[in-house]
């Protein structure tokens, strides 16, 4: 794991960094989405250093690259809070026992929690996974909230994000 350091006005201060021990470059099947062979579960997700002043952190999911005009939701989560600093493998399912450590929404797949890459035959799709450290103790909303309004409003309260990044292409083993 990277650490990256920042020297602001004379204090060294570390950034947000976002790990995952199952969440590589090439994804595993067994995140990727039932509809295409893959199992559905989510990866295990670690961060550190947040900045003092956050409230509560979000996770989301995603594809830019679908073949829509605001590319593709697979995981929103809000409302996770800020003794919080680890989602366990399958977090992101329903019958988990840690689907409750944050406030889960449905995803552009029209379900509540994490759904996998399914892209369409042909090239390798980008999938960004981000926890992002929020201003806000969390948002009152309804799980059935536009996943992109919801992204909408976690980018309005960001303080600071880290990302990683795994690629998959329909058919990969």
């Amino acid at each position: 794991m990277k650490k990256l350091l920042l020297l602001i006005g004379g204090v060294i201060m570390y950034a947000l960094t976002l790990y995952s021990p199952d969440f590589h470059e090439k994804i595993s099947i067994e995140q990727v989405y039932p509809a295409c062979g893959g199992e559905n579960i989510s990866p295990e997700l670690i961060w550190e250093n947040a900045p003092k002043n956050t409230k509560s952190f979000a996770i989301t999911m995603f594809d830019p690259d679908a073949p829509t005009d605001h590319g593709w939701w697979h995981w929103m989560v809000v409302n996770i809070p800020v003794s919080v600093n680890k989602f366990p493998k399958d977090a992101g399912n329903p019958e988990s026992e840690y689907f409750n450590l944050g406030f889960q929404t449905v995803n552009d797949y029209g379900e509540i929690g994490y759904g996998g890459p399914c892209p369409p035959p042909g090239k390798p799709h980008r999938y960004i996974i981000t926890v992002y450290a929020l201003d806000v103790p969390g948002f009152e909303i309804d799980r059935n909230i536009n996943p992109q309004v919801l992204a909408e409003a976690i980018e309005s309260h960001t303080i600071d994000k880290a990302s990683i990044m795994g690629y998959y292409a329909r058919g990969w083993r």
